[in-house]
């Protein structure tokens, strides 16, 4: 299990940089809960913290207490830059080498291939977030809230995304991160759904009478009735097309 550590930068009274619009403690929280829910349905063996989930001021001690106290393998702290640049770049703490500046090669690197930002460098820097964690520790800038062309970007949700997706795709590689495997989906052919089971028995006895397999199920507050189930949706289509010549309005749910 790899214990990954969130940290969206600022919160609460602490508005962070502000600019054309924006308040960088709503872009970093935004980034920060696209980054865990990624990592919680994409990838397998994996635990998410994060020192906030709202809007909440959190003070930096809090912060690093909390990952250290938790025993996190990894810190991440998510912040949105300003000063009249463009682009992103990161931080870790002076002079410390791998595993650190390894993964901030990797997380580095994937945020630039999927964002396309102006690329401004891998740093290092004496940040409490990155002094006081007993862990391996990242601190990344996403673009300039006070100049027009980043600020821009940051407004647009699936950009928002994208963000993430580069962490999330470092994060993969520094860690080994293993996907979910993905089940094939089941496709089922229905003849009916009825509020009365009654209903739904005599419609299943009905097919049954003209040579179905039935199932009565109660899903969804409804009583269903189902015909056949398939991994492979053709052999649902043709079951369904027999029930329809035999008078059943029979369709496919997966």
């Amino acid at each position: 299990m790899v214990k990954i550590f969130i940290d969206p930068g600022h919160g609460g009274s602490d508005s962070g940089a502000v600019g054309n619009g924006l308040q960088e403690k709503n872009i970093t929280l935004m980034i920060a809960q696209q980054i865990r829910n990624i990592l919680q349905n994409e990838y397998e063996g994996v635990e998410i913290r994060m020192s906030r989930n709202g809007d909440s001021t959190v003070s930096l001690a809090a912060r690093t207490n909390a990952a250290n106290n938790w025993n996190a393998d990894f810190f991440l702290s998510i912040h949105v830059n300003a000063g009249g640049g463009t682009g992103f770049e990161s931080y870790i703490f002076p002079g410390v080498g791998a595993p650190t500046s390894t993964y901030q090669n990797e997380i580095h690197e994937e945020v630039i291939a999927e964002t396309r930002f102006n690329n401004r460098g891998k740093k290092s820097a004496n940040f409490h977030v990155l002094r006081e964690t007993i862990m391996p520790a990242l601190l990344t800038e996403n673009g300039f809230i006070d100049t027009a062309i980043d600020a821009n970007q940051l407004k647009d949700s699936n950009f928002i995304t994208k963000i993430a997706r580069g962490h999330v795709n470092g994060l993969e590689s520094a860690f080994s991160l293993q996907k979910k495997q993905t089940q094939s989906p089941i496709y089922r052919v229905q003849i009916g759904a009825f509020k009365v089971k009654e209903n739904a028995e005599k419609t299943a006895s009905q097919a049954s009478e003209k040579g179905f397999d039935t199932a009565v199920l109660f899903r969804d507050n409804l009583f269903k009735v189902q015909i056949g189930a398939f991994s492979n949706r053709n052999n649902a289509e043709r079951l369904a097309q027999r029930a329809r010549e035999a008078g059943f309005n029979a369709f496919i749910t997966s």
